[in-house]
């Protein structure tokens, strides 16, 4: 895995702004990437200038997440059940995974979409289950962006913020990416429980 991640790091310092865009492709069908190491690399090209606008790569990461959702719900839509259980195993998609989305989108609905985004794994299969479901494309599409954004922009502005001392911490970053994801999930899980909080306020 570390060695894949290295290799596709390599594609984005070379490709540029096609290499990330393939790469985060890729990863929303199933390819275990390391988008939790792969974003903030991004975000340290843009500081040492080898990628030129932090705008624009957050734009082309939400892009690439988007191409690759696409293909997924068409997998899904159009190869159903049957088509995942053969060749899920391949991108790491088994019944354990089909299982828990099935049970965040009876849970929460859509949104589920959202919320998947930020979980480790899940963020990678989710569209299969969405294209199997027949969700409706808007929502689909909407919450697809929205959490993709929030996912890679807070991924390559750490990374960007680390600049020149991205490589020294790539080893700890390796090390703890599933801590780094869990914080990401906790500060989006408050965000909106405050928010909630304060709605319920205003109605009273």
């Amino acid at each position: 895995m570390q060695q894949f991640s290295s290799a596709l790091l390599a594609l984005v310092d070379h490709a540029g702004y096609f290499g990330l865009l393939l790469t985060m492709a890729i990863g929303n069908i199933g390819v275990p990437i390391g988008s939790e190491i792969i974003l903030p690399a991004a975000g340290a090209l843009v500081a040492t200038g080898h990628l030129h606008s932090l705008t624009a790569t957050i734009a082309v990461a939400v892009i690439g997440e988007l191409l690759g959702g696409t293909v997924g719900y068409a997998i899904g839509r159009y190869g159903g059940r049957a088509f995942v259980h053969r060749y899920g195993h391949y991108v790491l998609f088994h019944e354990a995974e089909m299982a828990r989305v099935e049970q965040f989108f009876a849970r929460y609905g859509s949104f589920a979409i959202f919320l998947c985004r930020f979980i480790p794994v899940l963020r990678g299969i989710v569209a299969f289950p969405a294209g199997i479901a027949r969700m409706a494309l808007g929502p689909f599409y909407l919450w697809t962006a929205l959490g993709s954004l929030g996912f890679c922009a807070a991924l390559i502005y750490l990374g960007h913020l680390l600049g020149k001392n991205f490589g020294v911490i790539l080893p700890a970053l390796h090390r703890f990416s599933l801590l780094i994801i869990a914080l990401l999930v906790v500060a989006v899980a408050a965000y909106f429980i405050l928010r909630r909080l304060a709605a319920s306020r205003n109605e009273i």
